[in-house]
Parts: C-alpha cells; sequence; structure tokens
C-alpha cells in the first residue's frame, strides 16, 4: 500500500537533504516560505508570529522524547482539534504512524552527529488515491517562543508540530486547518475509507439491539488496525467549545484509543459469570477536561472491576484527557462517530477484506448534452444522466458494498481564497444485466449518499446479485472538478467507466447492419407454473439476436418474482423476443414453457401477462402459468 510514494512538488527529500549537507546549510523551504503567506490566507496575524527552529526553542530537541503516544498531543490556537484528534489515533497504531513518518531514526536529531542535521524533515499522505511524500523546513511559527499550534507535552519533543507543517503545506496554509473535518484526516494518514455515523440520527442509545451491532463493527474496525473517532455537534458558534456538566466539549472531536468488553466481578466468580460491559477510551485533544460520568478516572464503578483488570486497561486517575465510559454513554451523549476503516485488499493476508476498485474522473461542462458532464443531481431531470457513470456487478446472492466518492482537495491560499468543496453525492441504480452503455432514463434507485460540501462522502450498503450503475455528480449542474471514485466489493465487481451512448458504428456496420430499435424487457415474475411437490425451482432466460439474459433460480414455488431486466439493440426488430421459463433440475433443466415478444416501439401497452407455450413452432399450445413481463421500445437508441 505505501511502496509508490510520489514526492510533492517535485522535492526529492534524499536530494535536497543531500545538496543542504553539502553546502552545510539548514534547510529552507521555498515552497512553503517562513512568511505570513504561510499561516494565513485571509486577514492579518495578530502578535508578531516569530519562526524559529526547534534548537533555537529549546536544548537537545528531539523528534521523539520516550516514544510516540498520544498523550504527546496538545492543541495550538487554530481550531483544528480534529486534525489532533486524527494524530491521537495514529500515534496508537505504531504501524501506521511509521508510514506517516519514514525513517524516523534517520530523521531524529543526533547529539553525536550536528553537522548530519540539515533543518529538513519529510512526512507521508495519502491524497486523491496516491501515497506523497512533503517535505518541509524546521522552521515552526513562535509567539513569545512558545509554539502557536499543535505542540506536544514535552518543550523539547517536536514530531507533532512538524507533522502539522507538513499537513499545513498540504492545505495551502496553517488557517487552512481552522474547522476541518477528521474524516478526511483519518483517511489522509491510512489510505482507508471514513465512514461517519449520527448516533442521534440512528437512535443508538434507546435502540440496544442496533447499539449492540454497531458496537460489534466499531470492535471489528478498531481490531483490525483502523482509526475511529467521536464528536458533540456544535450547532451554533457559541456551542463551539462550550463545556457541559458531564465534562464533555462540543463541537470538539476526540480519538477512541481503545475499544473493550470489560470483564466485571472479581477473581473466578468473574471469570465464570462472564458478565461484560462494552466500554471505551476516548482522548481529548487538549490534554485535560474528561468525562465525570459513570466509569469515569475516580468513579466508584471501578471497584465492580477487579485490580488486574484494572491494571490491563491501563485505568488511571490524572486529569490526562483520556478516560473511559460506556458504549451506551458515548451513544447517549455523543452525536457522531467515524470509522476509518484500513482497506486491506492482499490475498497473502489472512484478514483480506475487500476488492477495491480504484477510478479517477471528472463533472466537464460541454454544449453538446451527449457529451457534457456535468448534469447535478436528480432535481435537474432534463440533465441528471449527463453526468459519468459507473458500472459494477455484485456477484454474490447479496454482498455489502462500500462506495467512496472524493473530489481532489483545494488549496486555500492567499492569492486564491479558501478552498471551497463542491456539494457532491452519488445515486446507485439497479440496471439490466446486460447493460454495457450509459443510462439514459430513470430505473429502480438502488440507494444514495447525502449529498454535502465536503471532500469525501461515503455509503455502505447491502445489493443483492445483479448489474448497477454508480452516478456520480454535484448537487447543481455546471459545476465542474475532479473526483476519485472507490468501490468496494467481497468478489471483484468489474467497475468500469460508461462512455458510449449507444454501440458504436463501424465499418462493419454496413454490412452486417446496425440496430435499429433499443428494448428493454423487465420480467416481473410467474404465476401457477407446472408444480411439483417441492414447487418449481424455477428461472427466465430472456433470448434476442444471439443475445441472453439469465435470472437466478427462484427455489421451491410456483409464483416467482424473478425481477429480471435485459436491454438489446435489435437489428432485426421484426423478430420476437423470446422469454422461456425452466425448472432447474439435477441431471437435466425442465422447459416450462415460452412467450414471444414483438416489442413494437409503437406497442402503447407496456405491461403484459402472457399465457405461456409450449415451443412447437407449427400449433404452439397453452401449458400451465402466466408471466408478467414489461416492455419498452424506441426506435431512439438513447430512449433507454
Amino acid at each position: 500500500m505505501f511502496s509508490c510514494v510520489k514526492p510533492y512538488e517535485n522535492q526529492n527529500y534524499s536530494a535536497l537533504k543531500r545538496a543542504c549537507l553539502r553546502r552545510k546549510v539548514l534547510f529552507e523551504d521555498p515552497n512553503f516560505p517562513a512568511t505570513d503567506d504561510s499561516l494565513y490566507y485571509k486577514g492579518s496575524p495578530g502578535p508578531t508570529v516569530r519562526w524559529k527552529r526547534p534548537k533555537d526553542i529549546c536544548e537537545d530537541p528531539r523528534l521523539f522524547v520516550d516514544g510516540i503516544s498520544s498523550h504527546d498531543l496538545h492543541q495550538g490556537q487554530v481550531g483544528n482539534c480534529w486534525f489532533v484528534a486524527a494524530r491521537s489515533s495514529l500515534a496508537s497504531r505504531e504501524s501506521l504512524w511509521q508510514k506517516v513518518i519514514p525513517d524516523w531514526k534517520e530523521q531524529e536529531w543526533d547529539p553525536e552527529k550536528p553537522n548530519a542535521y540539515a533543518g529538513i524533515f519529510h512526512f507521508h499522505f495519502w491524497r486523491f488515491g496516491e501515497w506523497v511524500d512533503v517535505v518541509i523546513d524546521d522552521r515552526l511559527p513562535t509567539v513569545n517562543n512558545q509554539l502557536i499550534y499543535c505542540h506536544s507535552s514535552s518543550r523539547n519533543e517536536f514530531w507533532c508540530a512538524l507533522v502539522e507543517k507538513a499537513y499545513a503545506k498540504l492545505a495551502g496554509c496553517y488557517q487552512a486547518l481552522d474547522g476541518g473535518n477528521t474524516a478526511d484526516a483519518l483517511v489522509d494518514f491510512t489510505g482507508g475509507v471514513s465512514e461517519p455515523i449520527d448516533l442521534t440520527e440512528g437512535d443508538f442509545a434507546n435502540d440496544e439491539a442496533k447499539r449492540n451491532q454497531l458496537f460489534e463493527r466499531v470492535l471489528k474496525v478498531h481490531s483490525r488496525g483502523g482509526l475511529i473517532s467521536a464528536s458533540i455537534k456544535a450547532v451554533t458558534a457559541a456551542d463551539m467549545e462550550a463545556r457541559l456538566a458531564c465534562g464533555l466539549v462540543k463541537g470538539h472531536a476526540y480519538a477512541i484509543t481503545d475499544v473493550r468488553k470489560v470483564r466485571l466481578g472479581h477473581g473466578l466468580l468473574a471469570f465464570f459469570k462472564s458478565e461484560k460491559l462494552d466500554m471505551i477510551r476516548l482522548r481529548n485533544p487538549w490534554g485535560e477536561r474528561e468525562w465525570n460520568g459513570p466509569w469515569s478516572d475516580t468513579s466508584e464503578e471501578w471497584q465492580k472491576v477487579s485490580k488486574s483488570e484494572r491494571e490491563k486497561l491501563g485505568v488511571t486517575v490524572q486529569d490526562d484527557g483520556e478516560f473511559w465510559m460506556t458504549f451506551e454513554d458515548l451513544c447517549r451523549y455523543f452525536t457522531d462517530i467515524i470509522k476509518c476503516r484500513l482497506i486491506n485488499t492482499s490475498y497473502l493476508s489472512i484478514h483480506k477484506t475487500w476488492e477495491e476498485a480504484r477510478l479517477r474522473g471528472a463533472w466537464t461542462r460541454h454544449e453538446d448534452p451527449l457529451q457534457n458532464r456535468s448534469g447535478g443531481c436528480i432535481n435537474h431531470k432534463d440533465s441528471f444522466f449527463q453526468n459519468p457513470q459507473y458500472i459494477f456487478d455484485v456477484k454474490k446472492p447479496e454482498d455489502e458494498v462500500l462506495i467512496c466518492i472524493q473530489q481532489r482537495p483545494k488549496q486555500s491560499t492567499r492569492r486564491d481564497g479558501k478552498g471551497e468543496n463542491l456539494a457532491i453525492g452519488f445515486d446507485i441504480y439497479k440496471v439490466e444485466e446486460n447493460r454495457q452503455y450509459r443510462m439514459h432514463s430513470l430505473q429502480h434507485r438502488a440507494a444514495s449518499s447525502i449529498y454535502i460540501n465536503s471532500r469525501s462522502v461515503f455509503l455502505r450498503t447491502e445489493q443483492p446479485e445483479g448489474r448497477y450503475v454508480i452516478i456520480p455528480t454535484t448537487f447543481e449542474p455546471g459545476h465542474t472538478g475532479e473526483f476519485l471514485l472507490r468501490v468496494f466489493t467481497d468478489v471483484p465487481s468489474n467497475c468500469r467507466e460508461l462512455r458510449l451512448d449507444e454501440p458504436p458504428r463501424t465499418c462493419w456496420s454496413s454490412l452486417c447492419g446496425y440496430p435499429q430499435q433499443v428494448t428493454q424487457v423487465h420480467v416481473l415474475g410467474a404465476a401457477g407454473l407446472k408444480d411439483s411437490p417441492t414447487g418449481a425451482n424455477s428461472y427466465v432466460i430472456i433470448k434476442c439476436e444471439g443475445d441472453k439474459v439469465r435470472s437466478a433460480v427462484q427455489k421451491g414455488t410456483s409464483t416467482p418474482e424473478y425481477d429480471v431486466k435485459g436491454v438489446f439493440y435489435r437489428k432485426k426488430p421484426s423478430q420476437p423476443i423470446t422469454v422461456q421459463i425452466w425448472n432447474h433440475r439435477v441431471l437435466k433443466d425442465e422447459f416450462l414453457g415460452q412467450v414471444h415478444l414483438k416489442a413494437n416501439a409503437d406497442d402503447l401497452q407496456a405491461l403484459h401477462t402472457l399465457h405461456l407455450r409450449d415451443r412447437n413452432s407449427r400449433q404452439p399450445s397453452d401449458l400451465p402459468g402466466t408471466v408478467a413481463v414489461r416492455v419498452l421500445s424506441s426506435a431512439s437508441l438513447t430512449a433507454v
């Protein structure tokens, strides 16, 4: 996952460091200078800021003091608790922070080799589908010799301030980190996929079954190395950073640093009784002010837990910003959780979790409606299908599908102002089993995301076997921008973009013919089929000019619901379309009947209920059962 890293702004860390050592100078980054432009994209600074190197702030500077932990981090003046919370989560995962902070031993200060220090650092972040290597110098903004942004508990520890500077460089300036999104930072640290969960809307505090299910999912993400954060929505500006009576702070991102089922009781009784409580450990990025309710550091509830269990959990009574609470209380007091799954696609791993399809696309404007790709959301029915379209298959009877769309991050700079996100989202449609060309009319909407002006939008959905089309859009038509689409399924989905509106004309079209008509056939179901003691195990086949579509087997019923569709581009519209029903058997499938559809473009009756007939070409006779079919035909190949 981290093997291919691209130098950000073409700055090669090793080459720049060698050049500085050769010239015996400390690195000064020309792309992120020690000026106000690197601090603010608008407004002017308050107190005079002085940029200082760590050696000018303290004696014996270090990247790490006694290792790395979530207790190292303290938020500074900028409102970036979301970023600090994400780094607190990162600090608890050694395998992850070592990717973000590469070659950390080589980057560490070495007091015995002062001449080997060049004032240059580099960090890795995942941006828009690829890992980038961001180079910075070590000049940090201070007021009165104090770091004004993120700083460590130890005055001579600088990893958090330097990571923050590299991230600010990506964002355009430090001010761009104000009021950001924890979900984005978690993705940037891991290359994973963030799923936001609204605890209030889901009523998890009162619905025990849903809450237990969510806890198991949170536990699974945590146990597989994912990162998680929680927050309490601030509705008004006055709410921001307001402290509640229970000790929690509104509008503030907390890192979830542990997820456990805690055993209650003492000694052997606890072991055999095996009563367990769903518990969560959180950390306030301020490094102080904690939850003071049940299971807080000094609460009497801890007497229910044995001393060995408390030691295992690392329960302390210091106001260090870290505390435990039950998952039920978390769902009652917090409003949002963000789960960042690490997507393991390696076949060599025992925890291979997903197949990933990753595609880049863009919303672009064009005068020709068939070439326009910025049609806006479904509210704009005339232009909705003028958006990029992506097709994928669910190949299991039912599969969990994760879909994430991310727009290209915009920098906030003094020259260009604040980089505003577009409002984006997507819809998913269940389409014909054999669709190869773009959609032009509405079909069954299987799922849809919210529309929001955030960098990425995520949806987790379970869908039955079949073919689907994703249509990512901006909320308003005519807006342009690049996006990254990521689709995760259990088995390969063959996800790809639909570029053509209709079958292409080739040099063979004049010889072999070109489609005159498009027909969509939707077989809804059948009734009164030839019965067996257990009912028929039937399936349907739709045939047209050598192309065919087959449904899944509907087991043990004489009134199956097939709900299968096919779309056919017909060179010979006079030839009928055949719909056959078969009974699935172990040795040889049994023919149950068929119907022929003329499917003329001028047929105004869409829904047909037809009697099944046998295959005698001269005098077909009726067989038991009827089939319900909806047919749509048009001479315009872009009508369906």
